[in-house]
């Protein structure tokens, strides 16, 4: 465990200093798409949370997966059971992928975006942006989220 947050944290720290980007040249070893196998990752990710469908989100998540949402850490079945319980008091989510910025290591990817959506209850639909970043690692032939991290974004003055 201790092995994995070092090489996600040098992952981390490595992009964010050095700069590496989606055009960089794709070793043999690594994945070779350019970022936008890992928006769809993510829009398959809120696809399978607004379904209530947890056996389609577990094969989107790494099995160590967990995530930083609410002011809260879930793990993916505690995340599934978060949004389902709110779809049962009656609650809606839009969710979106916009303007990702992807940044890709071999077989790690870390990407930011806005979600710009909505959640609508019995009283009203309320427009909401969520600034939202996750980490992904290409696993089976695919990109899987491991880490997902999600705050409203402050309203605009």
């Amino acid at each position: 465990m201790i092995a994995r947050r070092f090489a996600l944290a040098a992952f981390v720290s490595t992009t964010l200093w050095t700069g590496v980007s989606v055009a960089a040249e794709p070793q043999t070893q690594c994945a070779s798409d350019r970022g936008d196998a890992v928006a769809e990752t993510m829009r398959d990710m809120y696809a399978a949370l607004s379904a209530d469908d947890e056996a389609r989100l577990k094969t989107i998540v790494t099995a160590d997966f967990y995530s930083f949402d609410a002011g809260k850490r879930f793990d993916g079945p505690a995340l599934a059971a978060l949004v389902r319980n709110a779809h049962k008091a009656g609650k809606t989510f839009v969710w979106t992928v916009n303007e990702p910025d992807v940044r890709m290591q071999c077989d790690w990817a870390w990407i930011t975006y806005t979600n710009r959506g909505s959640v609508t209850d019995a009283s009203a639909t309320t427009p909401v942006t969520w600034l939202e970043s996750a980490v992904l690692r290409f696993e089976t032939g695919r990109w899987r989220i491991a880490f997902f991290h999600s705050s409203r974004a402050a309203p605009a003055s």
